[in-house]
């Protein structure tokens, strides 16, 4: 059997985390959107699937710029 490439150790993956239930309402109420009015990322997702994550739960990802320093994302997760 052919061992599968771990992309969350590829230096240009940048980290994704699961979010909590409250960080997700504080995000939602803050911006004042729905889950749905967020980018999507599936379900399936490489870089996603040591997470445990289902269906409309929220993923921070967290990408380093040159100029900005620290980049937060937030993408929903969708079957398709």
């Amino acid at each position: 059997m052919k061992k599968k490439f771990d992309v969350t150790k590829h230096q240009l993956v940048p980290k994704h985390l699961k979010v909590s239930e409250k960080e997700k309402a504080e995000l939602l109420k803050r911006y004042n959107i729905t889950v749905k009015e967020l980018p999507k990322i599936l379900v399936d997702d490489s870089a996603i699937e040591h997470l445990e994550v289902k269906v409309d739960d929220v993923v921070k990802i967290i990408r380093q710029s040159p100029t900005a320093g620290e980049v937060l994302f937030y993408r929903c997760v969708t079957n398709g």
